[in-house]
């Protein structure tokens, strides 16, 4: 008798993740595709095993987050590409930190990149495929209601504490965190009292990543400037971190990858 494979309710589909309804109020499943995207979507690729390697490292890093008391969506990974995570209401804002010059970055201002910054830099985007991810001020989003300003001001902090633990955990590693994207969410805790919480994921897909040593990209710039060996990529940092294993080499090719219910 064959086995009745279990259906999940689908609540949100992005560019490189599913939200699926949860098993209990107020949960969500977030399962991490394979799928590549660049330039708002219009570069797309299909590249396998990427979606566990985003999976096991975005984890490690909401693990290691809460442990020094930010919080986050994350509850725990449920299998090799699905986390089980709090819903919350999203808001439609990215805060972007960066470190060293790179990127987009770059252009706008007419400077090299890899130049080091005294302090960090916080920009902040709609997060708007349709408009191309227009950077903001803080007035715009009091103006237009994304957020209040009190709101605005505890992402830029967090930000600011998840950009200063990360850098040292990446650095123990041989690794430079050169920028990074966060989002956030808003849930309110059993007294009904609203507090924010570091949201989606923190993976080679929203961090810029460099090797100290070689300055050798290990993040989504690889499939953005054609570089090649993305999975390789991300296999290293995942490795880097102690995620994987030298004898792990076939983690992209595990049947699990495929995401199936267990």
């Amino acid at each position: 008798m064959a086995k009745k494979k279990l259906t999940k309710k689908l609540i949100y589909e992005g560019k490189s993740k599913i939200l699926y309804e949860g098993p209990e109020a107020g949960t969500l499943i977030q399962y991490f595709k394979d799928d590549a995207t660049a330039f708002n979507g219009e570069k797309h690729e299909v590249l396998s095993g990427k979606g566990v390697l985003n999976n096991r490292i975005s984890e490690y890093v909401m693990v290691k987050l809460e442990d020094v008391g930010i919080h986050t969506h994350f509850i725990k990974r449920m299998n090799m590409r699905e986390q089980l995570v709090k819903a919350c209401e999203m808001i439609p804002i990215e805060i972007i930190v960066r470190n060293i010059s790179a990127g987009s970055f770059c252009k706008r201002f007419a400077i090299d990149e890899g130049i080091n910054f005294y302090r960090p830099v916080i920009e902040m985007c709609l997060k708007s495929d349709k408009l191309g991810d227009p950077f903001v001020t803080d007035e715009h989003i009091e103006i237009f209601g994304w957020a209040a300003a009190e709101e605005v001001e505890a992402m830029k902090n967090i930000a600011v504490r998840v950009n200063d633990f990360l850098c040292g955990i990446f650095h123990a590693v041989g690794i430079k965190l050169v920028d990074m994207k966060l989002e956030f969410g808003r849930v309110f805790d059993e007294d009904g009292n609203l507090y924010l919480l570091v949201a989606d994921e923190i993976s080679p897909d929203s961090c810029r990543l460099w090797d100290i040593q070689t300055g050798n990209v290990l993040d989504k710039d690889r499939f953005r400037k054609n570089l090649g060996g993305l999975q390789e990529a991300y296999r290293e940092v995942a490795k880097r971190l102690g995620i994987i294993h030298e004898s792990d080499t076939n983690i992209v090719d595990l049947n699990e990858a495929r995401g199936e219910d267990k």
